[in-house]
């Protein structure tokens, strides 16, 4: 009976979600619409800046890991993930730090113009369960076909590999270990992530094809056609979807996160808020890393 609920309820989710997700379709014309009013955000970032902050903290985090490991090389593998997930939050936040220094210098409005307004927390956070909603069915499908394609490839023995913070999760029962790792997967990537590949590669990408596409753009094209090619909008988005997806290591994860990376690049330009991606980040983690403990 418990079981038969369980099952009701995630088909609620999912129905309610493709029935968002058709009633977007059709009102936005297949999405073509959906972007037309998403003013850009005025920046002077040159190309290559976003990458400084990647650099730094993934060379920065690999390094330090080493040299602690190789220090430390008789710790318990509780002792040594824990020691890695410290490693990953503090330098992660210092990188967090640089970017909204970084967002403060080259933004026309500074904070506001990069998306963190404080006065759109609340309406971010209520609105996030509901895009995260309208896209559930597409990330479920994603899934679904990734075990399709890897039985037809590998076998009926193939399994999508956990993510490397709910394997230890699961591996390890320390509850001040486990409330780390949640605290990380649930605040720290969330913001790093949507500071890095929404904020700046997804910024620094349309600015550069809104440049390119006004100076190519004929003039005789339709009104909507060309507010679509002076936005530049959806290939912002997809090319730094790619890039956050390539971000992350598993090959099994890589298309459910692609769809997860549009939504979320989809939100910020739709929304204008830098804190709506990183409420749907935080809200998917979340209910990675709740499942995970209720298995």
């Amino acid at each position: 009976m418990e079981f038969d609920n369980i099952l009701n309820v995630d088909k609620l989710i999912f129905f309610t979600g493709l029935a968002l997700f058709v009633f977007w379709v059709c009102k936005t014309s297949l999405g073509r619409k959906a972007l037309l009013n998403s003013a850009p955000r005025r920046n002077n970032m040159p190309l290559y800046l976003p990458f400084i902050p990647f650099s730094i903290c993934f060379g920065i985090i690999f390094l330090v890991s080493s040299i602690a490991k190789t220090l430390l090389s008789d710790l318990q593998k509780w002792q040594s993930d824990f020691l890695d997930n410290i490693i990953i939050c503090i330098f992660e936040l210092i990188t967090i730090a640089l970017m909204i220094f970084l967002a403060r210098i080259h933004f026309t409005r500074r904070l506001k113009g990069f998306g963190l307004n404080i006065k759109t927390i609340v309406k971010d956070f209520f609105l996030a369960f509901v895009n995260l909603l309208t896209v559930w069915p597409l990330i479920i499908t994603a899934i679904g076909l990734t075990f399709y394609i890897g039985e037809m490839i590998w076998g009926r023995e193939y399994q999508i590999e956990q993510h490397q913070q709910l394997k230890m999760i699961t591996e390890h029962s320390q509850v001040l270990s486990r409330i780390l790792i949640a605290f990380t997967a649930v605040v720290v990537v969330p913001l790093f992530e949507e500071l890095l590949f929404r904020g700046l590669f997804q910024t620094t990408i349309r600015s550069y094809i809104e440049s390119f596409r006004s100076l190519l753009s004929p003039q005789n094209k339709s009104e909507v056609e060309q507010t679509i090619d002076r936005h530049g909008a959806w290939p912002a988005i997809v090319i730094s979807s790619v890039l956050f997806t390539m971000a992350h290591a598993n090959l099994g994860h890589r298309p459910a996160l692609f769809v997860l990376g549009v939504c979320l690049g989809y939100s910020y330009e739709k929304s204008g808020s830098l804190f709506r991606p990183i409420f749907i980040h935080a809200i998917f983690n979340a209910i990675s890393v709740i499942a995970t403990l209720n298995q």
